[in-house]
């Protein structure tokens, strides 16, 4: 090339309207000392030719591992399955993320996730590709944001190094084992990487430009993430505040300016649906599921806040997921498998990245090394030691910064080995410590590819050994050296990949989704909440296919379109939406809270009349089930843990007199003022319902008047 080569041509890594630069940047002093090109350097001029191809690659195996076989996993979660097909009927239901398409309760968690697979199945219909490829796409659209993050970050650098960073960050992304697993599944974990991921460019960039409108952009997009699931959302926050302040252009002064105006963004968009919601009237809208006073700020510092952190009362505790809080928790039998892989080399790589970086005078490197370790540091903080629900797939918010890391410092202690001798320990340390480790991990399934752990043993050995000879040799010392960081390669992912690989060849824990060997994955290992593996039921088909519910009186999609009281669906529901169970024969099972038999499922929607909903039951699990299988609004009195305060008697009685309701299936769910196994609800059915006798519906084998899981069907109105 006779010239620089304008960013935007040679990076498939630059995200588009992003600030641009080139290796022509005029190079003029910086008042703080480091060189003013160097620091507002975007991509590099002139990618190597096995960038781009890599690159791509890296994308096409993320594609594939995030989609093989995507079918089988049915309704993933069927939590947020039932929510997601209720969405497609009713844009009130879609707009709060209700559970129902008669907008009875919403899930436990803000609607952002529910809304990008919402539009999906709106477009296409629901089903479990409509479902789920957004969720995948995300997963690879994550991949690719931390690579160009993690290259432009090392731009200062000359050659083809930041290339080389990038692209192993983004393979230790891709081959993370429970961000796979997450990918394959419908919670709204995929959805919160992506936005996160995407809040750190922009705020990197805002490090190297110093615009404020850049910064804001990335305080948008956590506020984003905060209406996807919360308070998790901001644990970035100390990372992304912390980095700026020490890195970005200008006096500390002029820094503290700035971030008023992205404080102000994180607000807004963070609360604008909070608000919305809790000033709506609380008659003509969903209960906030999770809460305990129907308001999304509860939820927001109980269920999904303090609860998660310390516990209690049963509202977002009872987490024995993840294994006991601890310092050790993210290295037990349950997470270590899922996340830890790579941890140790990751924290050694920020140690030393961070004294490399500030002896090369590198503010990019520097900065997203504060930046990425500020966000491991915190996850791991909070994920160790919390004593509220833990599930294992919540680590997938740490991949991006175990990857980024682990391609900031590598290449770092890398081009250290090479050029001093004082650090040619570092990065032979961190392979030998990575090669430990994976063995021990590998070593606690012994019949999982039982060979795969002497392998890598092996493979570490080789790089450590070939490091330390290429120290010692004269003419052939990069070929060696080069050989044996391509053995740490392929040693340090070799156990990942292999769990990474496992959840392609089973349907999806959709309420616990985890990557590995059975057994690997916490309580239960691979099988599900009260179901059968991936949240499906049985007989259902393997390749996720749906049957449109049956057209006609009594159910299936016309049953409850165009109704509109109290936010019932408001359109006919959508081609492939769930098949029927009675027509297949098979039960619907869910968790505690009961099941429906496909004979009373039949009675109901055959006795339904003019009802809203086919029937009230204890929690969201046996809702949840029967709205897939019916495509039917069901009420769940108890929300997801069966507590939920959101079925009264007053409330109860109100929707039987207006017609809206007949069925009633109280208990089921955990005791508590109001929720699905309140005795004041109870009382009052049993005081004005009559029984439905099990030979009414066919039922066999057990007592008269219940369901055979000692809950009785009662019939109101």
């Amino acid at each position: 090339m006779n010239g620089p080569v304008p960013a935007a041509s040679t990076d498939p890594g630059a995200v588009p309207g992003a600030p641009a630069a080139s290796d022509a940047v005029p190079v003029q002093d910086d008042p703080r000392g480091a060189p003013r090109g160097a620091r507002h350097a975007g991509p590099a001029a002139g990618a190597p030719r096995w960038a781009r191809p890599g690159l791509w690659a890296v994308l096409a195996l993320a594609a594939f591992l995030y989609t093989w076989a995507l079918g089988r996993n049915g309704d993933a979660n069927g939590y947020y399955a039932a929510a997601i097909l209720s969405g497609t009927q009713s844009w009130k239901a879609f707009f709060f993320g209700a559970l129902d398409a008669g907008s009875f309760i919403t899930v436990d968690k803000p609607p952002v996730a529910l809304w990008v697979m919402g539009l999906s199945a709106r477009v296409f219909g629901y089903g479990t590709w409509s479902m789920l490829l957004p969720q995948a796409a995300a997963g690879v659209a994550s991949v690719w944001a931390v690579h160009s993050a993690v290259r432009r970050s090392l731009a200062e650098l000359p050659g083809h190094a930041s290339w080389a960073a990038g692209l192993v960050a983004a393979l230790v992304m891709t081959l993370t084992p429970i961000t796979v697993a997450i990918n394959r599944d419908n919670n709204p974990d995929t959805v919160l990487v992506l936005l996160l991921v995407a809040a750190a460019w922009f705020c990197l960039e805002a490090i190297r430009d110093g615009r404020t409108r850049t910064l804001v952009v990335s305080a948008v997009l956590v506020g984003f993430a905060f209406n996807t699931k919360m308070l998790q959302a901001y644990l970035v926050v100390p990372a992304f505040a912390l980095a700026y302040l020490a890195l970005a252009p200008g006096t500390v002064l002029r820094r503290f300016g700035r971030l008023p105006a992205a404080g102000a963004a994180l607000g807004v968009s963070s609360g604008w649906w909070m608000l919305v919601v809790d000033l709506w009237p609380a008659g003509s809208r969903p209960y906030v599921g999770g809460s305990t006073d129907n308001s999304v700020w509860d939820l927001v510092i109980g269920y999904n806040g303090l609860g998660r952190i310390f516990g209690g009362n049963g509202r977002g505790g009872g987490g024995g997921f993840g294994g006991e809080p601890g310092a050790g928790r993210l290295f037990n039998d349950v997470l270590a498998g899922q996340i830890s892989w790579l941890l140790p080399f990751a924290v050694l790589a920020l140690t030393c990245g961070l004294v490399l970086a500030g002896r090369r005078s590198l503010p990019g490197a520097r900065a997203a090394l504060l930046l990425w370790g500020g966000w491991l540091v915190v996850h791991y903080a909070v994920f160790s030691f919390s004593s509220g629900t833990f599930h294992p797939y919540y680590t997938t918010a740490m991949a991006p910064a175990v990857a980024a890391l682990t391609g900031l410092g590598g290449v770092l202690m890398w081009q250290a080995h090479r050029e001093s001798p004082v650090w040619a320990w570092a990065l032979p340390l961190g392979i030998a410590v990575t090669g430990a480790w994976s063995f021990t991990v590998l070593r606690r399934s012994s019949d999982f590819v039982p060979w795969l752990a002497w392998a890598v043993a092996g493979a570490s050995a080789v790089a450590v050994l070939g490091l330390v000879a290429a120290r010692l040799g004269r003419r052939t010392r990069l070929r060696i050296a080069a050989a044996a960081l391509l053995a740490g390669v392929l040693g340090g992912l070799a156990g990942p990949a292999a769990y990474a690989l496992t959840p392609l060849g089973s349907a999806v824990n959709g309420t616990n989704p985890t990557a590995g060997p059975a057994g690997s994955g916490g309580p239960g290992g691979m099988r599900g909440f009260g179901g059968t593996p991936g949240g499906t039921r049985p007989g259902f088909p393997g390749d996720g296919a749906r049957q449109a519910p049956p057209q006609g009186p009594g159910g299936g999609a016309d049953a409850g379109a165009g109704t509109t009281a109290d936010g019932a669906a408001d359109g006919p529901v959508a081609d492939g939406a769930a098949g029927d169970a009675a027509a297949r024969g098979d039960g619907m099972r869910g968790g505690p809270g009961g099941s429906l038999s496909a004979e009373m499922i039949a009675y109901l929607k055959e006795n339904r009349g003019g009802a809203t909903w086919l029937v009230a039951v204890g929690s969201a699990q046996s809702a949840s089930s029967a709205i897939l299988s019916t495509g039917l609004p069901v009420i769940a009195m108890g929300g997801f843990t069966g507590s939920d305060p959101a079925m009264t008697a007053d409330r109860l009685q109100e929707l039987v007199a207006s017609g809206r309701l007949r069925y009633v299936m109280p208990g089921g769910g955990r005791s508590g003022p109001g929720g699905g196994g309140s005795s004041e609800v109870s009382t009052w059915v049993q005081a004005n319902c009559t029984a439905v006798a099990a030979s009414e519906y066919g039922g066999t084998g057990a007592p008269e008047g219940t369901t055979g899981t000692g809950q009785s069907l009662y019939r109101c109105g």
